[in-house]
């Protein structure tokens, strides 16, 4: 099985430690596409059913600073995650870091997400990627995370 080797205090990628996600929405480029941007869309989908997102603050464009904050659904817990938006093409793609604020425990290195968006007729294949992860166990974690809000975002389209 590949592992993450450090290099100059960088993880280096490998197939364990990468995360990709590939799901076909109901729903035109271009309305996916929005439901990643549009604030009043991601406060409808965003985060897993046990944790949806509750504040959100983004300056959408290359540079600009996003920070979501999700709360249990017994309002037991607030977990933040921050970033910076690197690259944007509109109904294409997106590309921010990705990290989790301090918290009291740890939740994981800065990575890099990408998600793509591409035409599957009247459909949305989308394609995120999210590395490099310091363990299989918060690669899976994410996995876990990411895939029950790509099911709310779902049923945002439904």
């Amino acid at each position: 099985m590949p592992t993450a080797k450090r290099s100059a205090d960088r993880l280096v990628a490998s197939d364990d430690r990468v995360l990709t996600i590939t799901r076909i929405f109901d729903a035109p480029r271009a309305r996916v596409f929005q439901a990643f941007i549009d604030p009043e869309q991601v406060m409808q989908w965003m985060g897993p059913r046990s944790h949806p997102i509750f504040e959100m603050r983004a300056d959408i464009r290359p540079g600009g600073k996003w920070r979501f904050g999700l709360r249990s659904v017994d309002g037991e817990e607030e977990l933040w995650q921050s970033g910076t938006y690197r690259e944007i093409v509109p109904n294409q793609k997106l590309v921010f870091s990705f990290v989790w604020d301090p918290t009291p425990r740890k939740l994981g290195p800065e990575t890099l997400i990408e998600i793509t968006f591409a035409d599957q007729g009247k459909k949305t294949l989308m394609t995120f990627r999210q590395s490099v992860f310091d363990s299989t166990d918060n690669c899976d974690s994410h996995r876990v995370g990411w895939n029950s809000a790509f099911d709310r975002l779902d049923d945002l389209f439904a």
